[in-house]
């Protein structure tokens, strides 16, 4: 029974065509590319003249991607759907379609996969992106969600990974690392949860840290203010593994080394201040964090007035020739070869320990 004592409907009830139906009705199409959505065997979609199209998928996992004991049912719809998007902006693109298969077992209910729906069907609201098919399947256990997300670029806009030249900035976007704090609260209180059942969950004066891991946004906005500035970043990429193992990419792909600073490394407060408790250095949730989708990018120098005053655009360093390697210049005036550890590293105090062959500047 639900808290409002109304019986929930079992999958089986409705069959699987049924339930598409159910969950996919009264779809708008606001785009001009989709010239026909849900309904056939294929959607059908005509991108505008002088675009290039952009394809990316993602597959979230019960029990590896989210927790459903901490994410809403509505806000993991959200995000599975935000999350693709972003890598549209990456290229700095614009997503238009989505398509979504979730496959589910017999514990979920019509009213879970409703939930689930409305998030997908909020982002594509919020963002104007037309949901345009899927599938539904059952699964052993669990809950899977495919997402596929198509989106265009004009030609001369598109941005890769790979064209940083030397002396280029380097820029993020935001704020890093509070997605991951948000992610050691929750699940900080699940254990305290799990210990004492009867216990309240603490999530007081955590609003903002908990939004970044459980409502994360695409930084479209960043493709507009290029467009309006004439801006076409060198590279580009969103930051889902952490600050460190993105600059790398783009190093990889650039064939080129970096610099950057540990000082401007913007991190929030209430980032800091949770770092902190949790005995993790602010710098340290910011490199290996994840998961927060803001960009990295790097531009040419004389783009710098374009964006110079613009209070949600970091200059953090710049491209170096490949010779020089990743590095890491410290607030303490120390340079480590920069190095990505992911969320294991994060166990870790000591800055140091998350990079190696120390040198002094």
């Amino acid at each position: 029974m639900s808290e409002s004592g109304s019986k929930l409907t079992e999958l089986s009830s409705l069959g699987e065509f049924g339930l598409i139906e159910h969950l996919t009705k009264n779809i708008p199409i606001v785009n001009k590319s989709t010239v026909k959505g849900i309904g056939d065997d294929a959607a059908v979609l005509k991108p505008a003249s002088g675009s290039q199209v952009l394809v990316s998928k993602d597959l979230l996992i019960e029990g590896v991607h989210f927790d459903l004991m901490y994410m809403p049912l509505k806000h993991l719809g959200y995000k599975a759907a935000v999350v693709n998007f972003s890598d549209i902006v990456a290229m700095n693109g614009v997503p238009k379609q989505i398509v979504v298969g979730i496959s589910v077992s017999s514990k979920y209910t019509v009213e879970a996969l409703e939930e689930i729906y409305a998030g997908i069907k909020k982002a594509c609201d919020v963002y104007k992106v037309d949901f345009v098919g899927g599938d539904t399947t059952s699964s052993v256990s669990g809950l899977f969600i495919s997402v596929t997300v198509i989106g265009e670029v004009k030609k001369d806009k598109i941005t890769y990974r790979s064209g940083a030249g030397v002396n280029d900035l380097l820029c993020v976007s935001g704020d890093l690392g509070s997605a991951y704090m948000g992610l050691l609260i929750l699940e900080r209180e699940k254990k305290a949860f799990q210990a004492n059942p009867d216990m309240q969950p603490d999530l007081s004066d955590h609003d903002y840290i908990l939004e970044r891991q459980l409502k994360p946004e695409a930084r479209t906005d960043l493709v507009k203010l290029f467009s309006d500035e004439e801006i076409v970043p060198t590279s580009m990429i969103d930051i889902s593994d952490g600050l460190a193992s993105e600059a790398l990419h783009i190093c990889k792909a650039s064939d080129k080394g970096c610099l950057i600073y540990e000082e401007k490394i913007p991190v929030d407060q209430d980032t800091y201040d949770t770092a902190r408790e949790f005995g993790i250095v602010p710098t340290v949730a910011a490199l290996n964090g994840g998961e927060d989708y803001e960009l990295l990018f790097t531009i040419k120098q004389n783009d710098y007035d374009k964006i110079k005053d613009s209070q949600d655009i970091t200059v953090i360093g710049y491209i170096t020739e490949k010779a020089e390697g990743e590095k890491l210049v410290t607030t303490d005036n120390h340079v480590f070869d920069l190095k990505a550890q992911g969320w294991d590293a994060l166990k870790k105090r000591d800055l140091g320990d998350l990079t190696s062959n120390t040198k002094k500047s």
